[in-house]
């Protein structure tokens, strides 16, 4: 088996994916049932496209899909939780891109 290309995905967008199959094939599988329940416990935003939306044209040329994922997936509530969260991945931002950032994230979450 060979990997062709990863692409991150966000929780609300594999609830969709999830939801998809279900009508596609009338009924899940037994590991497609355990992803639903685990992904209806954990999604916490409906205006997921709207916040990726705003998060990718706020012009913070450093902040990437991966990074943008991560941030719809978790929904930090403040500066310190979004700086935790990005500290993983080889990023440096601005106090101001950090506060543009939790502007919009509060506005959906």
């Amino acid at each position: 088996m060979e990997i062709i290309k990863q692409i991150p995905i966000n929780i609300p967008e594999m609830k969709g994916n999830i939801d998809a199959m279900k009508k596609r094939d009338k009924e899940l599988n037994f590991r497609a049932k355990k992803v639903e329940e685990y992904l209806n416990n954990v999604t916490k935003t409906k205006t997921y496209k709207e916040l990726k939306k705003e998060l990718e044209s706020a012009g913070i040329t450093r902040l990437k899909e991966k990074h943008i994922t991560l941030i719809i997936n978790i929904l930090p509530t403040d500066i310190d939780s979004l700086r935790t969260i990005l500290s993983g991945e080889n990023l440096t931002l601005k106090q101001e891109d950090l506060d543009k950032i939790m502007k919009i994230v509060k506005k959906h979450a």
